[in-house]
């Protein structure tokens, strides 16, 4: 059976040493499924709707990619990382939901899954911010890895 890696010697938390790692190229994508319904998505116009408080979707993967950034200082066990690159991408899927797809590159000794997942969910919560004023009935419905790769071992959920 597996043991979880963020353990002591005595169960207490700790930091995963990754000193000893080779720096190797790492890719993780993360994807968040979102119903907003066609209340909101009636609005959109050319792949985006523009508010009082700014573009939605721009202004949304703005916000994910300043997420990715600040993982480590919300997720106590993450490493702070040199991210090579950032990439979201928001489509609207249906006549009700939207999906949120944010890809996150290194060199680095650890994966950047956490980063993808953070990246995808703020991404989310801002859709969910600017567009409440039309319809709160918004759902963030599912927010998963899709794949890795570099390190120990790949994963492929699509």
């Amino acid at each position: 059976m597996k043991e979880f890696t963020h353990l002591g010697d005595k169960d207490q938390p700790k930091m995963i040493n990754v000193g000893d790692k080779k720096v190797t190229k790492r890719k993780a994508t993360a994807i968040a499924s979102m119903f907003l319904g066609s209340e909101i998505i009636s609005h959109f116009n050319n792949e985006d709707l523009v508010t009082k408080k700014g573009p939605v979707f721009q202004t949304a993967i703005i916000a994910g990619i300043q997420a990715v950034k600040k993982t480590s200082e919300l997720i106590p066990m993450c490493h702070p990382l040199l991210i090579n690159g950032v990439d979201i991408d928001i489509e609207i899927v249906d006549d009700t939901h939207i999906e949120i797809l944010c890809t996150v590159s290194i060199e680095g000794k650890t994966g950047v899954e956490m980063e993808a997942l953070t990246g995808a969910n703020i991404a989310a919560l801002t859709v969910y911010d600017m567009c409440k004023s039309i319809s709160q009935k918004m759902v963030i419905k599912e927010v998963k890895l899709l794949k890795k790769s570099g390190g120990k071992s790949d994963i492929k959920n699509e």
